[in-house]
């Protein structure tokens, strides 16, 4: 029994750790444009079950309780707390923030969708809208040469007046992506998400439609996290590694007591 207790706690201390893991990411992002915090969460590991309840305890009688020993505890998974960061008036007309639900298409070196948050885009050398890694927006909305009054309105319509013109042009709409199961998409880097069977399939259209989001011009939305909220998880998390550490040692002298005893 000692050695599963041992084994018990070593559960504990990897659970803790990985939860550390997600804990230090989130404050590591805490400037991250677009970034949405994780949350851990655990489950048990399988049970040994020593008596089960109901079963005949003797001619006449059955157990009121059964007897089940748990073997630890795990990781299932990171949830990702989609709640909407507040937006950052930057002044900058190509900073876009996503009032809502929704991600920006970005096309990715492999040919792949990339879906985001973060709506700080730039211009190419040939005008086109792309990330600051130089990734460019889907679909693509390209700039010309000395517009100027660059304009984006909540649905996703880019305007200019070009030079030698008085009145604005459209140059092209910026659509946006929403998912039935957003938690679901897989964190790449890069402040980049992608589709998987879990998020389903992405449902293409003009923001502000359909439950799609609304953008902001010459805004950013910023990380979700909350500085605060976070150090109190760290405090608890590392409470609660400390208490497995405890349990090993504690576990450990048991076994020592029994191997001078007997």
């Amino acid at each position: 029994m000692s050695n599963a207790a041992l084994h018990v706690a070593r559960t504990g201390l990897d659970a803790q750790s990985n939860r550390m893991r997600v804990i230090a990411n989130n404050l590591a992002n805490v400037n991250t444009t677009g970034f949405k915090r994780d949350r851990a969460s655990f489950e048990t590991l399988a049970y040994q079950a020593i008596t089960s309840a109901g079963a005949t305890s003797s001619a006449d009688n059955k157990y009121a309780v059964g007897t089940n020993l748990g073997s630890g505890v795990q990781i299932n998974g990171t949830a990702r707390i989609d709640t909407q960061g507040s937006n950052q008036q930057t002044g900058n007309a190509l900073d876009m923030a996503i009032e809502g639900s929704g991600y920006f298409q970005i096309q990715m070196p492999d040919g792949k969708t990339g879906y985001t948050r973060a709506g700080d885009f730039s211009q190419s050398a040939e005008g086109k809208l792309v990330t600051t890694d130089g990734m460019p927006l889907i679909p693509e909305v390209t700039i010309p040469e000395g517009a100027s009054k660059i304009t984006i309105g909540a649905d996703g319509t880019v305007s200019a007046t070009l030079a030698g013109q008085s009145e604005a042009s459209e140059l092209g709409k910026i659509q946006l992506a929403r998912f039935t199961n957003p938690a679901g998409l897989e964190s790449v880097g890069n402040n980049l998400l992608t589709e998987t069977a879990a998020s389903g399939t992405a449902q293409i259209g003009d923001a502000g439609v359909e439950g799609r989001g609304a953008i902001r011009q010459g805004s950013l939305e910023a990380s979700n996290v909350n500085i605060t909220e976070e150090l109190v998880d760290m405090i608890e998390c590392q409470r609660a590694y400390e208490v497995n550490s405890k349990m090993i040692k504690a576990t450990d002298e048991m076994l020592q007591y029994v191997n001078q005893q007997l």
